[in-house]
């Protein structure tokens, strides 16, 4: 084990607030594993909820392990030494349990490295009772766990705050039972929310196409998605201080889940019911973290929905302290919210209409109209904010010629608006190729093509690149096909995945797929249908594949479907359903 990256990751540490670190041998340890670095990761609020969520046990000591930086990946590599924990840097092997936090899918790559660097054996099959438990949870894990189901042993499926306590406990009582591994997993499948991939048989038909996922005996046949009622009884907001994040901010979350219903968002499909913190519970985290001097940075699906949205930003600003915002809508942001987030130095005001035509963005029940953007420069102007930046999405189902020159023609007139309203910095357009995601609407849909968001790329560029104060940057659309493949992946994907990991990542993915006879296009352009057995079908978020099915049918009928409202019952997730609340 090298001493100079011992000495790194203490370093590291001694720069810390706040951070847990327990005697050894009293409490169970638990590596808790973001697979990006540290300066990525501790800008994750989920990942400070399950670290202090774990530590506040009794029995449990979690620290934090993170891929090493990019300069300092070739020296764990050439000296053979496996990823450390922050805290004691143990190596991560020698845990009791391996927890991934995983919020990316170009983050499975990292995951499979992380094992193999670390000494654990990548596939779940061949580890022994001297491995580590390894577990996975966070977006993708709840979304479509079947990529990384050859590598991790069992699956949060939903909340943090409403499985793992249970799973915990299970887990001890199997210690204190004498459980062997695989009575272990047994006995964490029971939990409510903990999948355990092991237990279930994959089945094809003669054409390789996958048919069910067949449960053994004892394991459910479905594995319902926990969240928690009441977000004012579970806390959400910076545990560890640091300056080496990515924002430097004091995160603290308003609510959680979004009823908007936009047909492409894997999250605000996944994350309902839309809940609200308190005001009184947020303002008494806002005083908490007076010791800090660090902006608030409030985090939400869309912060301008907050229904209390303009008294929380005179309660930030009324303690001397500025902030900032995860997203906002264009149709529900205040004056006052933009007039105090320009009174903390914003800068850039980004808004996301994700199409540029008002056809595409019935398609997607986007709710934004022309207006909306326009109203948005008007309060940004006002508040002396010089420069704006849209988000957009290309290669939407159902897209057109038509639409891309919408896209342009509507970026040129923002811009013309934001010049005769005094704003005279820069606009900039921020372009992303659909990726279709499990449990949305679009999750039968083929991901963009290649060829037509090349096409699409350079239409914009050369029409928006004449105006020097617009700036186009466009995500890689070799990079979504890679997304792509992933999000809606099945467990065949495995060992490709192990063996890309160890080689250049996404950029040999398609190669090894290819040396296991698995072709890209069959996960990019699948022919699916309403009956098709879905690689995430034996998971449920709540509602029903028939719903969503619906509401394909209402996009392509241009057909908006209304925000969620109380007392509604459309989707089912607010009816009574098999799981637990907290």
């Amino acid at each position: 084990m090298d001493h100079r990256l011992r000495e790194r990751l203490r370093a590291r540490l001694a720069q810390e607030r706040g951070y847990y670190r327990y005697p050894a041998g009293a409490r169970t340890r638990f590596a808790l594993v973001y697979p990006n670095t540290y300066f990525v990761g501790m800008s994750n609020l989920g990942l400070h909820i399950v670290y202090a969520l774990l530590n506040e046990r009794s029995d449990t000591a979690c620290e934090r392990v993170f891929l090493p930086d990019r300069d300092e990946m070739p020296r764990y590599v050439r000296t053979n030494t496996p990823m450390m924990s922050v805290e004691t840097q143990t190596p991560l092997a020698d845990f009791a349990i391996v927890g991934f936090a995983i919020s990316f899918e170009m983050d499975y790559f990292h995951v499979a490295e992380m094992l193999a660097r670390s000494h654990i054996t990548p596939l779940a099959a061949d580890r022994t009772a001297h491995d580590p438990l390894v577990i996975a949870g966070g977006p993708c894990a709840t979304f479509n766990p079947e990529p990384l189901a050859a590598l991790i042993d069992a699956f949060v499926i939903g909340e943090g705050e409403a499985i793992l306590p249970a799973m915990m406990d299970a887990y001890h009582a199997g210690l204190h039972a004498g459980d062997d591994r695989a009575a272990l997993l047994q006995r964490l499948s029971h939990v409510h929310g903990v999948y355990v991939p092991a237990l279930y048989t994959p089945a094809y038909d003669a054409a390789g196409h996958l048919t069910a996922l067949l449960p053994q005996a004892g394991a459910p046949s479905r594995v319902a998605r926990q969240w928690v009622e009441d977000l004012d009884a579970h806390p959400a907001h910076t545990v560890v201080i640091t300056d080496d994040t990515e924002f430097s901010f004091y995160l603290i979350e308003t609510a959680r889940g979004c009823g908007r219903h936009c047909r492409f968002c894997m999250a605000g499909y996944c994350f309902r019911r839309p809940r609200n913190r308190s005001l009184a519970v947020i303002e008494g985290e806002v005083r908490d973290a007076l010791a800090y001097g660090k902006k608030i940075g409030l985090m939400g699906a869309a912060i301008s929905d907050y229904p209390e949205i303009d008294a929380l930003c005179r309660s930030i600003l009324g303690e001397g302290l500025s902030m900032s915002v995860a997203s906002f809508r264009a149709d529900s942001v205040t004056k006052e919210l933009v007039e105090s987030l320009a009174a903390s130095g914003l800068k850039t005001l980004t808004i996301a209409p994700e199409a540029g035509s008002a056809r595409m963005r019935a398609v997607i029940n986007k709710g934004i109209e022309e207006h909306h953007l326009f109203t948005s420069v008007d309060l940004g102007a006002a508040a002396h904010i010089l420069n704006f930046k849209l988000y957009i999405m290309v290669g939407l189902p159902f897209e057109a010629d038509e639409d891309i020159d919408a896209i342009i023609d509507l970026t040129q007139r923002l811009r013309s608006y934001m010049d005769e309203k005094g704003c005279r910095g820069t606009l900039t357009l921020s372009v992303n190729p659909f990726v279709p995601k499990p449990f949305t609407p679009f999750q039968w849909m083929a991901a963009a093509e290649k060829k037509r968001m090349d096409a699409v790329m350079k239409r914009l560029t050369q029409a928006l690149s004449r105006h020097k104060k617009i700036v186009v940057h466009f995500e890689s659309p070799k990079e979504a096909r890679v997304q792509s493949i992933l999000a809606r992946g099945d467990r065949r994907l495995g060992a490709p995945l192990i063996r890309a990991a160890m080689g250049r990542g996404a950029k040999d993915l398609a190669a090894e797929m290819r040396a296991d006879g698995l072709s890209e296009e069959g996960y990019l352009s699948p022919a699916w249908t309403e009956e098709t057995y879905l690689p995430w079908d034996h998971l449920d978020m709540g509602f029903s594949k028939h719903y969503l099915w619906q509401e394909y049918e209402r996009a392509k009928a241009l057909l908006p479907t209304p925000i969620c409202f109380d007392g509604c019952l459309r989707c089912g997730v607010c009816k009574p359903a098999e799981r637990m609340t907290v």
